[in-house]
């Protein structure tokens, strides 16, 4: 596959000390995450994960349940600074919704593909610039890591075991080597990690 533009696919998503990004109560069931996910730690790695990326990539979900969030905290003149800047980047910038069922496109400046998330992103990969980040979707991060596609994972692991719920890296991945680019941990015990692929 030609990776003439040098894009790198990039990830972000949270995760609980068993590997999982939500509780036996399925996808809602976010008790675990929710208390490190407003914390310094986190707000200032939510920076980094956007800092570099041009494009974001999302599922349905994400897609229609960050709608009814985010554009709000791109207006508040209140929010933490960390929380708007995101905002702001989320609203302005490009995105690309994978969805098999959506018609049309939740946000402005956003457009739906009905196409395998390796085909989407190898799209992604050989036109413009930036980073893509898959952004907490992890259906899709789950499918780029079949097909070996994403550079860098950026995690928060919170300080609790789920016991029970989805999780993000199943068997039958392909091997693969990873070197810790950052870390922070915050007072409540969250880590912010980056690991970059060896390739």
């Amino acid at each position: 596959m030609s990776d003439s533009t040098g894009r790198k696919v990039t990830a972000n998503i949270n995760l609980t000390l068993d590997g999982r990004y939500n509780g036996p109560g399925g996808p809602g069931d976010l008790g675990a995450i929710v208390p490190y996910a407003v914390t310094d730690v986190a707000r200032n790695h939510l920076t980094r994960i956007w800092e570099n990326a041009t494009t974001v990539v999302l599922g349905r979900g994400n897609a229609e349940g960050f709608l009814g969030f985010w554009p709000s905290v791109a207006e508040d003149d209140n929010a933490d600074p960390r929380d708007r800047g995101y905002a702001k980047w989320l609203v302005d910038t490009e995105k690309v919704v994978l969805s098999t069922t959506l018609t049309e496109a939740p946000w402005s400046r956003a457009r739906v593909v009905n196409a395998p998330t390796a085909e989407v992103l190898a799209g992604l990969k050989a036109d413009g610039e930036g980073d893509i980040l898959i952004n907490t979707s992890a259906s899709v991060i789950k499918a780029a890591l079949a097909a070996d596609l994403v550079d860098r994972l950026y995690l928060i692991i919170c300080p609790e075991i789920a016991g029970g719920g989805e999780r993000l890296f199943d068997d039958g991945l392909p091997a693969s080597k990873w070197t810790l680019t950052h870390r922070e941990i915050g007072e409540s015990g969250e880590m912010a990690l980056t690991y970059d692929r060896v390739r």
